[in-house]
This record gives C-alpha cells, sequence and structure tokens, in this order.
C-alpha cells in the first residue's frame, strides 16, 4: 500500500525486509560459483626483485595499452576499500537477518573481485606493483564516506547506479587490455555486478511502492552528486578524463547506459501518488538527465575534435 506519511529509516528498513529475503534467495540461485585462480595466467609469473632477488617491474613487461593499465588501477583500488563499504552498509542495514546475509555475501563476492584483479596484475606485470601497493595505502588510509550513510533509500539508490557502472567499466576495461585473459575475468567480475545491481534496483522499486515520494527524492538527490566510489583516488580527475577519452566510461554512457535503464525499470516519470516534494524531486531528475545529455554531447564534440588533430599529426 502507498503511504503518504515519510517513513522512518528504520520502518523504512523492517518495511523492506521481506523484499530483501525474496531477492536474496533469487541472488543465491542465479549467482554462479567461480574461482579467482582459475582467471589468472599464472605460467607467465616469475619473481619479482627484493627480498627474493628477482627482476623489477619494467612498462615493457606487458603490452597493455596505458589507459587500460590506468582504468585497472582506478577499478582495482576501488574495489580495495571494500573494508569502508562494507563498514557504511552494515552501519546502515545492519548484520541480523536478511539484511545482515545479504550485507557479508555482498562483501564476500566484491572481495573475490580484489583478489582476483590484483592476482591477474601481478602475474602478468601489467603495472608498476610498487606504485600500486603504495596507492593502495594511501587510498585505503582515507576510507569511504557514503555522502547519504544514514538514508536507507539514497543509498539503495546510490548502489543501484554504481553497481550498473562498474560492470560497464569492466568490461570495457577487459576490451581495452587487448588480453583475452583479462577480458574474460572482467567479464566474469562484471556478472557479478550485474546481479548486485539488479538486487539493489528491486529494493528501490518496491520502495516505489512502499513511499513513491520519498523514493523520487533519494533517486533525484543521487542523480544530481552522483560519483563513483574511487573518486578519493589520488589523480582521480586526471585518470577519469583518460578513461573517459578512451571510450571506457564517459559521461554518455553514465546517462545513456547506466541512469536511463534503471529509470526505465523503475518507471520514475510514470510514478503516481507523490506529494509536493516528491514531483519537485521528478522535475529535478528531467533538467539533470537534460543537462547530462548537454554535457555529454560537448565532451564527444571535443573527444572527436582532438581525435582529429591527432591524426593529423
Amino acid at each position: 500500500m502507498t503511504v503518504s506519511t515519510t517513513l522512518s529509516q528504520t520502518a523504512l528498513l523492517v518495511e523492506l525486509e521481506p523484499v530483501v529475503a525474496r531477492n536474496l534467495d533469487r541472488h543465491l540461485t542465479l549467482a554462479k560459483e567461480w574461482f579467482p585462480h582459475e582467471y589468472v595466467p599464472w605460467s607467465e609469473g616469475r619473481t619479482f626483485d627484493g627480498p627474493l632477488g628477482g627482476e623489477a617491474w619494467s612498462p615493457t613487461d606487458s603490452t597493455i595499452p596505458d589507459v587500460a593499465r590506468t582504468a585497472l588501477i582506478v577499478n582495482l583500488l576501488t574495489e580495495d576499500n571494500l573494508p569502508s563499504y562494507h563498514h557504511e552498509i552494515a552501519t546502515l542495514f545492519g548484520r541480523d537477518g536478511a539484511w545482515g546475509t545479504w550485507v557479508h555475501r555482498w562483501t564476500a563476492e566484491e572481495g573475490r573481485h580484489g583478489v582476483a584483479i590484483r592476482d591477474y596484475l601481478t602475474v602478468t606485470r601489467a603495472v608498476d606493483p610498487v606504485a600500486l601497493e603504495r596507492a593502495r595505502m594511501t587510498h585505503m588510509s582515507e576510507g569511504y564516506t557514503n555522502a547519504h550513510g544514514d538514508e536507507v533509500l539514497h543509498s539503495l539508490a546510490y548502489v543501484s547506479f554504481q553497481e550498473l557502472a562498474t560492470r560497464i567499466s569492466h568490461r570495457n576495461t577487459g576490451k581495452a587490455t587487448g588480453d583475452p585473459a583479462c577480458e574474460a575475468l572482467l567479464a566474469r567480475v562484471a556478472a557479478d555486478e550485474n546481479l548486485h545491481m539488479v538486487f539493489y534496483r528491486n529494493l528501490l522499486a518496491a520502495a516505489f511502492e512502499l513511499a513513491p515520494s520519498q523514493a523520487m527524492r533519494a533517486v533525484a538527490d543521487v542523480v544530481a552528486d552522483f560519483q563513483m566510489p574511487g573518486s578519493g583516488i589520488d589523480g582521480f580527475a586526471r585518470k577519469s578524463v583518460a578513461i573517459a577519452l578512451a571510450g571506457i566510461y564517459d559521461l554518455r554512457q553514465h546517462r545513456d547506459e547506466v541512469l536511463q535503464p534503471v529509470l526505465r525499470q523503475w518507471d520514475v516519470f510514470n510514478v503516481t501518488g507523490l506529494n509536493a516534494d516528491g514531483e519537485a524531486a521528478r522535475e529535478q531528475l528531467a533538467t539533470q538527465l537534460d543537462s547530462l545529455d548537454r554535457a555529454a554531447s560537448r565532451f564527444e564534440e571535443k573527444r572527436d575534435a582532438r581525435a582529429a588533430r591527432l591524426a593529423l599529426r
């Protein structure tokens, strides 16, 4: 039943728990067991310099393009901050019942991604392991704080978009490497991320039925200030520009392949039962999508012009 009053955070958690339980069962039915070690070409590995006296890393150790290395580093450092993410969602959702079971399952699956990607990068010498470890220490020392960490619906809206964005980034990064082994690994990781997205998307769909105005406000706020969880990585702005220029993840993909499909699933522009703030949030959402469309077009024009200039050199 649609409610007209504002539900507390505790009430939202209680009302949504049966939906969590159903979608947890669905997730466990669809999730496929896989093993990181099966996706790593271990025979390519050799000892590094240091206590064991191996060979120092060199940029020539791998033929992966520089932008693909950048994307791999960003993707891995994002996964590395898992302890902070776990703390954020466990604090908000709790560790009991269906919510708690999901939090732990999600954490275990995300942890597997970091293990697999790091093993691949180390064995294939795709990136400088010393620089990578230093970047990990810096990034994890900063931690991560959800901009809406005390709001259930805002957090659900954020991860609905973020998990899909991560899926697209992983898939496109794999393709950009030109390495079939890396592409297969990141496709496997992306499949997990897609299931995570569906889980969260389904929860917020239920929230739209339960508290449509609160859900609409959450979605509008998140779309307006969306940032990937890796935005705290040192040099993220420069790295994200390089990634966008390479077509791995850019504004057009963010709008058309992340925001739009999820918003269509929620049918946000046909939701009924909104109060004044809910209607205002929906108008804000439409305005933001138009703004993103214009910004994406400007970026594409600049990228095309840049490519043309480089082609003439």
